[in-house]
């Protein structure tokens, strides 16, 4: 269960309550102030990752052996959309759990992440075969 969905309204809110007790109204206006602020900062954060993700193909990454690099367990899907500047291509139908998305680079590299929860639980690395021609 994640609890950040429950922790972080009920902090606010004690907040408020504790800024109402010490200060009176001005305190809570102060304390608004500062919540409204940092909702906006996570919107302008949201907003950007999706305005530049916009603007390249569906499931593109530069490299994607970096990007097998730099993934870690536990980060968001805004996160790994961040780091790729691109949208997944999704590979399993919309609703299902676990989601699994592919970004694939120019040389037929490609990372298939698996999200549980919106939060990255596994990824694979493919790579074109070796008996192509090309060393590993």
């Amino acid at each position: 269960m994640n609890f950040q969905r429950f922790v972080i309204p009920l902090a606010g809110a004690a907040l408020l309550v504790l800024a109402h007790q010490k200060y009176g109204w001005p305190g809570v206006a102060v304390v608004t102030g500062g919540l409204v602020m940092w909702l906006l900062l996570h919107v302008t954060r949201l907003m950007t990752v999706f305005k530049r993700a916009s603007s390249r193909p569906i499931g593109h990454v530069d490299s994607a052996v970096m990007l097998n690099a730099k993934l870690k367990p536990g980060v968001t899907l805004m996160h790994v959309l961040a780091m790729t500047r691109s949208l997944g291509e999704r590979l399993t139908p919309e609703g299902e759990d676990p989601e699994q998305f592919r970004w694939t680079d120019g040389s037929d590299s490609s990372v298939t992440a698996s999200f549980r929860g919106g939060r990255l639980r596994e990824w694979t690395l493919q790579r074109p075969g070796a008996d192509a021609g090309t060393p590993p």
